[in-house]
């Protein structure tokens, strides 16, 4: 299973940060995409919209305001998910994704890794 973070951070106070680095230790395949082409993990850090393949959950890190840029690029990725992290909550986005056919899950992605239900 494939999983985007979204808002991607190479700080390692970030939550993203610490979502990625969880991510590997439970086996899953980790893209990135951030402001910056970084390197963390091995995990090259992508910018704008990548030509992404595979995505089952897109995992976002990015306020409501930023998450605007990336609707129509979450769709065409046709994600199985995405998951709303504290902060990230988008009713706007919630209905979009419905429309879709895309589940939006309002959890943490660290706690739905350490209760085994990612």
């Amino acid at each position: 299973m494939k999983t985007l973070v979204l808002g991607a951070s190479a700080n390692p106070e970030r939550y993203s940060f610490i979502a990625m680095s969880r991510l590997l230790q439970y086996d899953h395949e980790v893209a990135a995409i951030g402001l910056r082409k970084e390197t963390v993990f091995g995990i090259q850090f992508e910018t704008g919209f990548p030509d992404l393949k595979d995505i089952h959950t897109v995992t976002l890190y990015l306020n409501p305001q930023r998450q605007k840029e990336f609707y129509d690029y979450i769709i065409g990725l046709k994600p199985k998910r995405v998951i709303f992290n504290p902060g990230t909550e988008n009713p706007e986005l919630y209905k979009l994704l419905a429309e879709n056919n895309i589940e939006a899950e309002v959890a943490c992605t660290l706690v739905l890794l350490s209760t085994h239900q990612y």
